[in-house]
């Protein structure tokens, strides 16, 4: 790069320290990594409330036993609108969106490798959730069968089930582009020195992500696919009234599916391992064995999908597999706990918004290992499944887990996009109000489910009122208090205190050697990377 390029390119920050001259367009056409994972977050934070205002929905009709506010068929589509918005409208395109905005950042790549395939996996989104939503305003409603899509339920759907195919092929398809696009930035732009065991973890987490996306991705579209055949063209994929078989399907949507719940949980593995070492000021205990755990999980997520369908009939052979091999995930999973424990040992430790979100991410996500390994155990899950105690599982390992994960990233990297501090006084308000509200919300349902209480029903009966009230209560407070973070967020960008280019004491890696914010190019020549920058 000449000296004059560079010189030139010195200049254009000066003068748009933003990027190009603001207006629609910019965004519309934009090809730069920051401007995309601004519009990813964006999106998942408006999935996050229309997903939200549903479960509120839910929560409200099961506030007391009787019919309330929603009949039984349109109880489901909420229940199933809640479950397909939340996985692949809110918590998928926000990790996304971390990852466009901090992995070139953090290896020292000017930008992701496909910059025109990153703006089309965007743009795809937002049609792929209009078109999602606009069945709530067909005939017959939304999809009413859980985010599941089990036939023959989903596909007596009336004329939602091909806008409802047509939807996930898409949110698929953005997925998997979204994938290759960072497996070729991870691979081939690092910064010299940039070797593999000095990526920051958040970085090998989602190398690992991408490729469970392109693996797993392909499959559920497979699946919606022998779906819409079924439907529309005559095949018996699943009607076993032509010699089908409904089981089958579920094989297949639980071999996406559960490589999907690690796709969803490790990029947060990896943003919880960037957030404690910055605030304990010491480096992440056994880096090492954090990588191969995570490469661990990522393997064994394919090998044990039917530990979702042990009621369904399998021979014993099959349930002890699945028994003994999602037992065999908790090891490496306990390893990473373990090793953020370690971190949190002896180091100088405080506690800002981002590490409060950290910490209880650990905690709680915890909590919700143990209990799916109360599922794991095939006998006691006959009592388990199908009740609130599954509803709970998955709440605490998506909801305290991803979702904390996510808010404790924007909290740590907010300073570094938008050049200002956000009130610590407000963020504080906020996780102490998420962490005890979401913790009312979801912890009675274990109870509700082990004396019970079935899933996805609309009404119940008067033994279960109790907790259903507080439970409810819980989820009005958690729900009201994520729009004090729409608050926050939106006073940060407005103005607040100026961030310094390091914004936390302890953080180390290349995002925190930019200016705050960094200018619309960074790395245009890329930086030499020894071995105390790595992921220290």
């Amino acid at each position: 790069m000449s000296a004059v390029t560079t010189h030139h390119d010195d200049h254009a920050h000066e003068d748009h320290h933003h990027g190009p001259p603001p207006g629609l367009m910019r965004w519309v056409l934009t090809t730069n990594h920051k401007d995309i994972g601004t519009l990813y977050l964006l999106f998942a934070l408006t999935m996050l409330f229309i997903g939200g205002f549903l479960a509120m929905g839910i929560r409200a009709e099961l506030f007391q036993p009787g019919l309330q506010l929603l009949n039984p068929d349109l109880f489901n589509q909420f229940t199933a609108m809640h479950g397909l918005i939340m996985v692949f409208g809110a918590i998928m395109p926000a990790f996304v969106g971390f990852a466009n905005w901090q992995v070139p950042i953090m290896i020292g790549a000017p930008d992701m490798a496909l910059p025109r395939m990153n703006n089309w996996s965007f743009w795809i989104l937002p049609f792929a959730g209009i078109l999602l939503i606009s069945t709530f305003f067909m005939p017959g409603g939304a999809p009413a069968a859980g985010w599941t899509m089990y036939p023959p339920l989903v596909l007596q759907g009336g004329m939602n089930v091909p806008f409802l195919i047509f939807a996930v092929h898409l949110l698929g398809m953005s997925s998997i582009m979204g994938a290759i696009n960072i497996i070729v930035t991870i691979l081939n732009m690092r910064a010299p020195g940039m070797t593999l065991l000095r990526m920051p973890l958040f970085v090998w987490t989602w190398l690992i992500t991408a490729f469970l996306l392109i693996a797993a991705m392909p499959v559920l579209a497979g699946a919606v696919t022998m779906l819409l055949t079924d439907r529309f063209f005559g095949t018996s994929f699943f009607n076993a009234a032509g010699g089908g078989d409904p089981v089958m399907f579920q094989h297949i949507f639980w071999f996406f599916g559960h490589p999907e719940v690690y796709i969803m949980i490790l990029p947060a593995f990896g943003i919880v391992s960037q957030i404690l070492p910055a605030f304990c000021r010491k480096p992440l205990f056994g880096y090492e064995s954090m990588v191969y755990a995570t490469a661990s999980i990522a393997f064994l997520s394919f090998i044990v999908w039917a530990h979702h369908m042990f009621t369904v009939g399998m021979p014993l052979a099959g349930e002890l597999f699945f028994m003994y091999t999602t037992m065999l995930i908790a090891v490496p999973t306990g390893v990473k706990v373990f090793n953020w424990v370690a971190t949190m040992w002896r180091g100088s430790m405080t506690f800002e918004t981002p590490m409060l979100y950290a910490i209880a991410f650990v905690v709680l996500f915890t909590i919700g290992g143990f209990s799916g390994l109360m599922l794991a155990i095939t006998p006691a899950d006959f009592q388990y499944h199908d009740t609130y105690f599954v509803v709970a599982h998955f709440h605490y390992v998506l909801v305290t887990g991803a979702l904390f994960a996510i808010v404790g990233g924007v909290y740590f990297w907010l300073p570094k996009w938008t050049g200002h501090m956000y009130d610590e006084r407000l963020g504080k308000w906020h996780f102490w109000l998420s962490f005890i509200s979401v913790n009312v919300l979801f912890f009675p349902q274990h109870f509700l489910g082990l004396a019970g209480m079935p899933r996805r029903i609309p009404d119940y009966s008067v033994q279960f009122v109790d907790w259903n009230v507080v439970s409810s209560i819980g989820g009005f407070v958690f729900g009201l208090s994520q729009l004090l973070f729409v608050y926050i967020i939106f006073r940060t960008i407005r103005g607040g205190a100026k961030a310094p280019d390091r914004a936390w004491e302890g953080a180390r890696g290349l995002e925190w050697t930019l200016p705050s914010p960094p200018p619309y190019h960074t790395f245009v020549e890329p930086p030499k990377v020894t071995e105390a920058d790595a992921h220290s």
